[in-house]
């Protein structure tokens, strides 16, 4: 039978992950740094890419790092309070970031923030997802390209580093992340979609 006991663990899990994933850090840090509604330039995402769109590289950098550990943070309290529901954290973080309450559920692409959980849940295979994010950036240059590829080999390196546990969440992630490029890749398809260091209207 399902107590409120029992299920008070993973509700506060899958709750604390969503709550750290939904901060807008790409929101906060412009609009803090004096560059405006980070939703009114370019392409309206709250990313780190969006944010280099503003000519303020430090800013994309930080938050993107910010993005990223918000995550990580997500899946390392929840493994030091409640063992056991870190994937509970995870797949909050990954929701909080991707539909975030405080902007009327409209949040980013989460690729950072599925870093940052990999890297918390198992830290191999996160090293093969930044392998393939990076170097499908330098290949292409486009960013939605390399976050679309990253995130959809996160279930292939979480298998072949024999985590099978881990390749169906992964799975789940990755086709979230996927669909929330599907704008990018109708832009793809034709012709229109800026490479990285470009405006949109380039």
């Amino acid at each position: 039978m399902l107590t409120p006991e029992i299920l008070a663990g993973p509700l506060l899990s899958l709750l604390l992950g969503y709550v750290l994933g939904s901060i807008p850090f790409g929101v906060l840090l412009t609009r803090m740094a004096g560059a405006g509604d980070l939703r009114k330039v370019g392409s309206g995402n709250i990313g780190a890419t969006n944010v280099l769109r503003t000519g303020r590289k430090g800013l994309a950098a930080l938050t993107l790092i910010l993005d990223g550990l918000k995550g990580t943070a997500a899946v390392l309290i929840v493994s030091a309070t409640s063992p056991g529901h870190e994937p509970l954290a995870a797949a909050g973080a990954i929701f909080g970031h991707l539909y975030p309450v405080w902007l009327r559920f409209h949040g980013g692409k989460g690729v950072a923030t599925l870093f940052g959980v990999m890297a918390a849940l198992h830290w191999p295979s996160s090293l093969i997802y930044a392998a393939v994010w990076i170097g499908t950036l330098l290949f292409s240059r486009f960013s939605s390209v390399a976050g679309i590829a990253a995130a959809l080999s996160a279930p292939v390196a979480a298998a072949l580093l024999v985590r099978f546990d881990l390749v169906l969440l992964y799975l789940g992630f990755g086709l979230l992340i996927a669909w929330k490029h599907r704008g990018n890749i109708e832009r793809l398809i034709a012709g229109t979609e800026p490479k990285l260091g470009r405006s949109k209207d380039a």
